[in-house]
C-alpha cells in the first residue's frame, strides 16, 4: 500500500510504501530507500519494531489523518494520506486554513511556557504555547497567519488531550 506522509513544517509529501511480508514482518520503502521491519504492537499505541536490526520502541497517537510519533524521546506529527486521499484533496482547491482556528492539547500534559497574548499578531508556524508531555516539551505552532483572540493556556496548568489552548482568527 503506498502513503504520502508530510511532517510538520515539511513542504512536500514523501512517498511510503508499505507491504507485509507476513506475521508481523514488513517492507518499507520511504522515498525510494528500503528497510526491513518486525514490528510488535503493544498497549497503548506503542510499537516494538526492529529496523534493519535496529531496535525501537515507538508511540502512535492517532487523530484523522494526523499521527503523532514519539521516538526517542523526541515527538513529530506526520499528515498520511493514502494515494486516493491525495487525490481527493488535489481535486479541491488548494489548502489554505481560513476563518477562525483553535490549537488543542495535542495529549495530556503540562503548559510550561505561553509564547503569546491576546491582541499578538502571529505568522503561520509562528510557537503559540508549550507543552510538557511524557517527559518532552512540544511547542505548539500556529496553523496560520493571524491575531491571538483568545487564549486559555496558563502556565503551569495541567491540559487533557484535546483541551483548548489558543484561537488564532
Amino acid at each position: 500500500m503506498r502513503y504520502f506522509t508530510k511532517q510538520q513544517g515539511q513542504k512536500e509529501a514523501v512517498p511510503v510504501d508499505l507491504e507485509a511480508l507476513g506475521g508481523d514482518r514488513y517492507k518499507l520503502t520511504v522515498n525510494g530507500v528500503t528497510y526491513q521491519v518486525d514490528a510488535l504492537a503493544l498497549e497503548h499505541g506503542t510499537m516494538s519494531m526492529l529496523v534493519d536490526g535496529q531496535s525501537y520502541s515507538a508511540e502512535f497517537e492517532e487523530s484523522g489523518d494526523e499521527v503523532g510519533v514519539l521516538l526517542r524521546g523526541q515527538v513529530s506529527r506526520f499528515d498520511v494520506a493514502d494515494e486516493r486521499r491525495l487525490r481527493l484533496r488535489a481535486g479541491t482547491a488548494a489548502f489554505s486554513v481560513e476563518g477562525k482556528q483553535l490549537v488543542t492539547a495535542p495529549m495530556p500534559g503540562k503548559v510550561v511556557k505561553v509564547l503569546v497574548k491576546v491582541g499578538d499578531e502571529v505568522k503561520e508556524g509562528q510557537g503559540l504555547v508549550v507543552v510538557e508531555a511524557m517527559k518532552m516539551e512540544n511547542e505548539l505552532k500556529s496553523p496560520k497567519a493571524g491575531k491571538v483572540t483568545e487564549l486559555f493556556a496558563k502556565e503551569g496548568t495541567t491540559v487533557e488531550n484535546n483541551a483548548r489552548l489558543v484561537i488564532v482568527e
